[in-house]
């Protein structure tokens, strides 16, 4: 590695305490001893799925050694199960704000957010409108306009700003109105990394009486996420995003929750949560949930889990923050490089992505195989924002992100094995 590399990478990080001791955190992650070709594997595509730790696991393999069950039966096993759901609600409510009796469990954000749609427009009529974003994964997209469709009504978008590469707000008021429904927006983006300015998108919504759907899927692996500041009616959240397993959360205020009128079997309860928990959950994967839960307040500080999970969202942050913009700026100079990323002035999170001139994005991904690089490419279901740049038709980007558990030789790592490819 240039010397002039290691200089620029000691910028960032100046010879102050860290937040933490990434080595001792990557010790909670087995799968960070993983070798491909001899080397260790440097696992940048956390946007897609982060690692798991160990808590975690512990947490589902604890739960199947002891004995699965159903819930409300009177044997230990039931009463258990019982038990793991109403601490996993309280965790999760731990994480993303709210109250544990708020907090579902699902198949996958996708599929909460499908039944989420379908109840919500029930009693929605031709002429109304929902508000999605050009920015969004379309988890956060599709459930609403098929929903919206339906019932013979209209979307509309808020639009990016191309060369800003951040949503552009300054039409709000024209395409929020009287006859919205819904807005769904995402607290970040998952391939840019923009963070969306969400609370004045949610008074605008408030302003004329609609309700507000956060996709917190991205967002919550590297920041503090409260339901309630952000404005949001209803959010969503994936724990296999954020050091846990599999598995779709969503947490609707009471008030929206007990007027939804889900799609469900007779037998199941007509009370929030468990009626839009369709089938029997996957137990083992909610207690994985409350262990990802536990690991991240095990790099925090505070009285209450809440504020410990505060607490290592902020150094979380210091963490990955720098590197991502040490990445960011060694990429774009070099020749032939083109990286996707709003000004600085503009929060992120560490994801960060890119092309290179005359190779496809997949290429790109197999040229950082060679030193045991995981980074992905595609466009990552954020297909309006990848065709209104002109480059989903060419492959879309190539994504790499940072977690917890990143190190600044990874990342070093990184950046020396695209410089290989400076056109």
């Amino acid at each position: 590695m240039s010397q002039a590399l290691r200089m620029d990478s000691d910028k960032v990080s100046p010879k102050i305490k860290a937040p933490y001791d990434v080595q001792a955190v990557r010790k909670r992650f087995p799968a960070l001893r993983r070798m491909e070709n001899g080397m260790p594997v440097a696992f940048l595509d956390g946007p897609g799925g982060s690692q798991v730790a160990d808590t975690a696991i512990e947490a589902m393999a604890n739960y199947l050694i002891r004995g699965s069950a159903n819930v409300h039966g009177v044997f230990s096993t039931s009463v258990e199960t019982d038990e793991l759901l109403l601490r996993a609600r309280a965790a999760m409510a731990d994480f993303l704000g709210g109250r544990p009796d708020e907090v579902a469990f699902g198949a996958n954000m996708t599929t909460l957010n499908f039944a989420l749609a379908r109840a919500m427009a029930r009693d929605w009529r031709e002429g109304d409108e929902v508000v999605v974003t050009e920015m969004d994964h379309r988890a956060n997209v599709d459930p609403w306009i098929s929903a919206i469709e339906d019932k013979g009504g209209t979307v509309r978008w808020i639009r990016v700003d191309r060369e800003r590469l951040t949503l552009d707000l300054s039409d709000l008021t024209s395409i929020i109105g009287p006859k919205t429904k819904l807005v769904a927006v995402g607290l970040a983006s998952n391939v840019i990394g923009t963070i969306n300015d969400v609370r004045t998108i949610a008074d605008a919504a408030h302003s004329v009486g609609a309700y507000v759907v956060v996709d917190a899927v991205h967002a919550a692996p590297h920041m503090f996420v409260d339901r309630d500041a952000l404005g949001a009616d209803a959010i969503l959240f994936s724990p296999y995003k954020a050091f846990g397993p599999h598995l779709g959360v969503l947490s609707v205020k009471a008030d929206l929750y007990d007027r939804l009128q889900t799609y469900k079997v007779l037998p199941q309860l007509e009370e929030r949560p468990d009626k839009i928990e369709t089938g029997t959950l996957n137990h083992e994967g909610i207690a994985g949930a409350e262990g990802a839960v536990k690991f991240i307040a095990s790099l925090g500080e505070g009285e209450t889990t809440r504020d410990k999970i505060r607490s290592a969202m902020e150094k979380i942050e210091e963490h990955e923050n720098p590197l991502a913009q040490w990445v960011r700026a060694r990429l774009k100079a070099i020749p032939g490089f083109t990286v996707y990323a709003a000004s600085d002035d503009v929060k992120k999170t560490p994801t960060i992505a890119w092309r290179v001139k005359g190779m496809a994005p997949r290429d790109v991904c197999l040229h950082a195989l060679k030193k045991a690089i995981y980074i992905a490419s595609g466009d990552f279901y954020a297909t309006t924002l990848a065709m209104i740049l002109g480059i989903r038709a060419s492959g879309s980007w190539v994504r790499a992100g940072l977690a917890p558990y990143t190190t600044r030789e990874e990342v070093e790592l990184l950046v020396e094995s695209m410089e290989e490819l400076a056109v």
